[in-house]
């Protein structure tokens, strides 16, 4: 038989400007601990972009380019979950409360003074890599729960796998009928600077909240996904592009309306939303039509955020009220009332009658039926009931 396969050492980044620091703390962990050695934050930053065997890090404050405040900021804000997840020890060279009470808040594990003896040192270090690792191992088995798994055991919501599915099936089933597939890009706005402002615990909170607000105002036939810590998809069949713009603007407004309160502080959230729909984009499949979505999202975010942008560009809520009086597609709407989407069809009553009219003058003169024509056609949009989407407001 063979010797049994050593278990690598956890590595830890060492950052500090001082030679002779980073010397005595390898010196206390030599044996123990794997280690790197970078003489300033930005260095450190470059370090965890490269090396994902890095497991925790060990930060100075005052150093030059990045100090550890900027650092640790950094990694909190990463979308990178294993940069995002790591352990950070911030250590300094006297006992500072003011010092110790900002890492907290930046998202420190810990916090030390220089000169700790080795036996605390390594007792802090192994805690915390275990840590590590068992969040490491949770993560990779709650993503494998995912893959089998509709529904993401942490958010609640569609996990990227089934909404791909899902996707699919949707698309099939609107090539098959003529109807539309659309999908919106919803994204917090400045969510890093959040991050790096509140901590990350507070911009989860924030998500959280969108979270929540999307899952309870969405059609039971449409599927919401988180992608990212600030970034959800929504796939919603059998609504076009004015339908999907007419939600976001709704989300918008809501939002507007939103203030949470963090130590005294009122953080107030936008979101800027892509939107694009199968027939109008002329697209055949759901990642192309996502991949459309976001590359608007990213060009409202580029001009300022807090906007809904389409395929001419940003959409204004006069802009969904003109679509939304043009003709409708009759055939589109059977559809959507056959799977009892009524509140899209009481919304756009005005247009189906108008489209209408013509054939239901035939069958009057034909019949003599009694069909109110007049009525009908003074038909006044401002008295129909409903709002002016697919989801609920």
């Amino acid at each position: 038989m063979g010797e049994p396969e050593q278990q690598p050492l956890p590595k830890v980044l060492i950052v500090d400007d001082s030679r002779m620091v980073r010397a005595s703390i390898v010196k206390l962990i030599r044996g123990r601990f794997e280690f790197r050695e970078e003489s300033d934050g930005e260095a450190g930053w470059q370090a965890l972009l490269v090396d994902p065997t890095i497991e925790l890090v060990l930060t100075d404050i005052g150093m030059p380019q990045l100090d550890g405040y900027g650092l640790l900021e950094r990694i909190r804000a990463s979308q990178l979950s294993r940069i995002h997840e790591l352990p950070v020890i911030v250590i300094s060279g006297e006992e500072d409360g003011g010092a110790r009470e900002r890492a907290r808040q930046l998202g420190a594990n810990d916090f030390i003074t220089k000169g700790i003896g080795a036996t605390e040192l390594i007792a802090r270090l192994d805690s915390l890599t275990r840590l590590a690792q068992t969040t490491r191992q949770l993560e990779e088995s709650r993503a494998a729960l995912a893959r089998q798994s509709p529904v993401d055991p942490v958010s609640g919501l569609a996990t990227e796998s089934y909404l791909n599915w899902r996707g699919e099936q949707d698309m099939a089933l609107a090539r098959r009928r003529q109807a539309d597939l659309s999908v919106l890009v919803l994204e917090i706005d400045r969510y890093d600077q959040l991050t790096a402002q509140y901590g990350a615990h507070v911009a989860q909170l924030v998500t959280r909240k969108l979270s929540g607000m999307l899952s309870t105002k969405v059609r039971k036939e449409d599927t919401v996904t988180q992608m990212t810590p600030s970034q959800f998809v929504v796939l919603s069949p059998s609504t076009d592009l004015a339908g999907c713009a007419a939600f976001a603007l709704r989300m918008q407004k809501v939002l507007d309306k939103l203030v949470m309160t963090y130590r005294d502080d009122r953080i107030r959230i936008s979101i800027t939303v892509g939107v694009a729909s199968s027939r109008g984009d002329g697209v055949q499949t759901v990642s192309e039509l996502i991949n459309v979505a976001t590359a608007r999202t990213g060009a409202g975010k580029q001009a300022g955020g807090n906007r809904v942008v389409g395929d001419q560009g940003e959409i204004t809520q006069e802009m969904v009220d003109r679509l939304r009086q043009q003709v409708v597609s009759i055939d589109q709407a059977l559809v959507q009332v056959g799977q009892g989407d009524t509140e899209e069809i009481v919304a756009q009553l005005p247009a189906v009658v108008a489209t209408l009219m013509p054939l239901l003058r035939l069958i009057e003169a034909q019949l003599g039926c009694g069909i109110p024509l007049d009525r009908l056609s003074h038909y006044n949009p401002n008295s129909a009931s409903g709002n002016d989407g697919t989801q609920k407001a």
